[in-house]
């Protein structure tokens, strides 16, 4: 029996979700698996990669061939390098720390109450505006607009 490491597809419709598995390689795309190894969500800011390595390295050890899409992500994660005894890949991308919405709204609840400063600083666009133009004197303005005195 030939057993694959492949994507079996799942998600909705454009938002594609994707679980690693191993599964004979007669069976359907989202069919049968013998075990589920990782998850891998590309839609995310990084993509997540989660993969359990000592199950993937037994895998890859008794005999099953990757699809190229796996092999791609486990070359990412560094699991094809640890079974080929090859130098470790750079470290994945990890998502930014996400501003804690709790603390920010409170923040401006105070401002707005006038209890303390507002900490996040205000969009200076139009303090960028006056800084760049020239300030006019009362006569240039008046002469601008086309009045006479």
């Amino acid at each position: 029996m030939a057993v694959k490491i492949r994507l079996l597809r799942m998600g909705k419709i454009r938002n594609p979700q994707y679980r690693i598995v191993v599964a004979d390689s007669r069976t359907k795309r989202d069919g049968r698996a013998i075990e589920f190894v990782g998850i891998y969500q590309p839609k995310h800011d990084p993509s997540l990669i989660e993969v359990k390595s000592d199950r993937v390295q037994y895998w890859l050890s008794v005999g099953a061939q990757p699809s190229e899409a796996v092999q791609r992500i486990l070359e990412k994660t560094g699991d094809w390098q640890k079974f080929k005894n090859l130098p470790a890949p750079p470290p994945l991308l990890v998502p930014a720390e996400q501003a804690d919405r709790k603390a920010i709204y409170e923040a401006e609840a105070q401002a707005a109450a006038g209890l303390a400063e507002a900490t996040t600083p205000k969009p200076a666009k139009k303090a960028a505006k006056a800084a760049e133009a020239p300030a006019q004197t009362e006569e240039q303005a008046g002469a601008d607009s086309g009045e006479q005195a």
